[in-house]
């Protein structure tokens, strides 16, 4: 089981199936909201995740495009999820809104042509140039 919530607590959630991945994504979109040089997300079925409080929605578009519903606490500004249109039964988690982190290790790199010069990769990262 996969708990979480926002910086405020507004916002909690839980996952109770096993988690279908976990990636690093350093897009420019995920760099600005997460405000850092990338962002770790985790995907789970949309029909395991649970929510108790009220996302603010954010309605981007990727680089396809494509939209992207990016959700986050209202009161804190916390990312909590974003959510694809076009792949309606997946949910991506931010995993820093995880209560617990300890199992991470993500090793699936997307968009590593937006990488900042310094990341550092592990050794057997799979990087992936763009959009999978």
């Amino acid at each position: 089981m996969l708990n979480g919530r926002c910086l405020c607590g507004a916002i909690r959630y839980e996952v109770d199936q096993p988690a279908l991945g976990e990636a690093v994504c350093h897009c420019k979109h995920c760099q600005r909201q997460a405000g850092s040089a990338f962002a770790v997300v985790i995907a789970v079925r949309s029909s395991a995740f649970k929510l108790t409080g009220e996302t603010t929605l954010y309605t981007d578009r990727g680089d396809s495009g494509a939209e992207v519903h990016r959700h986050f606490c209202g009161t804190c500004g916390s990312p909590i999820y974003s959510a694809l249109p076009a792949k309606p039964k997946v949910l991506y988690i931010k995993a820093g809104t995880l209560d617990d982190t300890s199992t991470l290790a993500p090793k699936h790199h997307v968009w590593c042509d937006r990488a900042w010069p310094w990341t550092p990769f592990p050794a057997d990262a799979v990087k992936v140039a763009r959009e999978p």
